[in-house]
């Protein structure tokens, strides 16, 4: 293949006007093809162009003849397509969502396997599914429904250190995140970490098993975007998780499954596609793989296998700076987002899918951050069967990264940091806390899905480093 051509990505092929799935395949092998021929990178632009707008006009090319069948197979599917007259029925929570992320929602609810769902108030858009969307199937999962960062999580530790550390004994606890864990895209280990995750069936897929060496160097680390480790001051003021009330000082991490899930996620997501070329442009990252297939099965048991690597992920951060400190847990609450699961709803069996939205059955303990100035809280689940027993996963962002980037300066944010008494160890400016809703109002929204019992406030954070602080 022409080294030109190795740029020539999905991404750029779809704003060419071919759509997602064995279409997109087709189009990919065609510019290889096309590149080894000798064909200049403007031509073949322009030939990918002509064959979208004609396919059948192309039949017969030796190069474009696949991707020409592809479309008009696409073309095919989609005119077949049967809409789902009536809307599955789906709740809102919070208002003044964005736009994008309710139209999402209606989306996910137009799905001819959707049985229903719920729209957390943090919500903002994503790809298919909104962040903060729930959605219910039957017999399905949606690979894109689950997310990207498959089984990201949240876990605190409560230990047992005054408070006061936070000033008498800052440079201790900074050091111990420093040396215990990694943050970034492509985060790893030069010296391996140690968990039984590793010992579990990595060979139950070819991406699970091709990104078990990755996986590994990877354990134990906090990767780039929203994630972080930090310390903060828990304000216990009711019973639930088995301390006194009273001030604590606490470790709160928030990371997922790193590359490993990533690939999983994309791999899969890219499989429902190719499966459902009937789907219309708007709800492709909405394609499902039916639970009785072998590649549902195959996408169930890796999703599964990623939830316990994050699990292991945060144990072993956790394990780790903890041990450091030399200090001693006095409790612990962690959870699950973006993850699918079995459950019965109305009486019938169904998946749920919480993407970017914590588990909040009845009784069940979660914790729900807001950003790296403002409070977060541990929460006791309600079980609204309205919402699915979801709650919001976080305070939600109000803007993209790159309008945090364009409209926020880091001496705006070191203003509001200082006032709340926080520290940024390093972050990135797209993680400022203007950037993201107000929790106080998140948390007023879905009074009738969890009771708060403990509130957190951060103030030692550390992030990926990106264009903020480094101290």
């Amino acid at each position: 293949m022409s080294r030109r051509f190795r740029i020539m990505k999905a991404k750029e092929l779809f704003n060419l006007g071919v759509p997602k799935g064995s279409a997109m395949q087709s189009a990919m092998r065609a510019a290889a093809a096309a590149a080894q021929s000798g064909m200049n990178r403007k031509t073949v632009r322009q030939v990918v162009a002509s064959v979208v707008a004609n396919p059948s006009g192309y039949d017969d090319d030796p190069i474009f003849g696949g991707l020409a069948e592809a479309l008009q197979a696409t073309a095919d599917a989609q005119a077949n397509y049967e809409a789902r007259t009536e809307s599955a029925p789906w709740k809102q929570w919070g208002r003044d969502l964005e736009a994008g992320a309710v139209e999402q929602m209606r989306n996910a609810c137009r799905l001819p396997v959707t049985v229903c769902g719920a729209l957390m108030p943090d919500a903002h858009q994503g790809y298919g599914l909104p962040i903060g969307g729930v959605m219910a199937t039957d017999n399905v999962v949606v690979p894109y429904a689950v997310g990207v960062d498959i089984a990201c999580r949240m876990k605190l530790s409560v230990l047992d250190w005054p408070t006061q550390a936070l000033q008498g004994r800052q440079q201790q606890l900074r050091n111990a995140l420093e040396a215990e864990t990694r943050f970034g895209v492509g985060a790893a280990f030069r010296d391996r970490r140690h968990h039984d995750v590793m010992d579990d069936d990595w060979s139950l897929s070819k991406v699970t098993r091709d990104g078990r060496d990755k996986a590994w160097r990877q354990l134990g680390t906090s990767g780039g975007g929203n994630h972080f480790a930090e310390y903060g001051v828990l304000n216990v003021f009711a019973e639930g998780m088995g301390l006194a009330p009273g001030e604590y000082l606490a470790l709160l991490s928030h990371s997922g499954s790193r590359g490993v899930g990533l690939a999983v996620a994309e791999h899969y997501s890219k499989l429902a596609m190719r499966q459902h070329p009937e789907l219309p442009k708007e709800l492709i990252h909405l394609a499902w793989l039916d639970l009785v297939s072998e590649a549902g099965q195959e996408y169930w048991r890796a999703m599964e296998l990623m939830g316990r690597y994050a699990a292991a992920n945060h144990a072993l951060i956790h394990r780790h700076v903890i041990r450091n400190l030399g200090a001693q847990v006095l409790a612990d609450v962690e959870n699950h987002h973006n993850f699918a699961w079995r459950e019965v709803h109305g009486g019938r069996d169904v998946v749920v899918h919480r993407k970017g939205a914590t588990p909040a059955g009845e009784g069940a303990l979660g914790v729900i951050p807001g950003s790296m100035a403002t409070s977060g809280y541990v929460v006791i689940g309600k079980g609204n069967a309205r919402s699915l027993n979801s709650a919001a996963h976080g305070a939600g962002r109000r803007m993209s990264r790159a309008a945090a980037k364009r409209q926020f300066t880091w001496s705006q944010a070191k203003q509001l940091l200082g006032e709340r008494g926080v520290t940024v160890i390093s972050a990135g400016l797209d993680e400022v806390p203007m950037a993201y809703k107000d929790i106080e109002t998140v948390m007023a929204a879905q009074r009738d899905l969890v009771q708060p019992i403990a509130k957190f406030d951060p103030k030692l954070v550390k992030m990926a480093p990106g264009s903020g602080p480094r101290r």
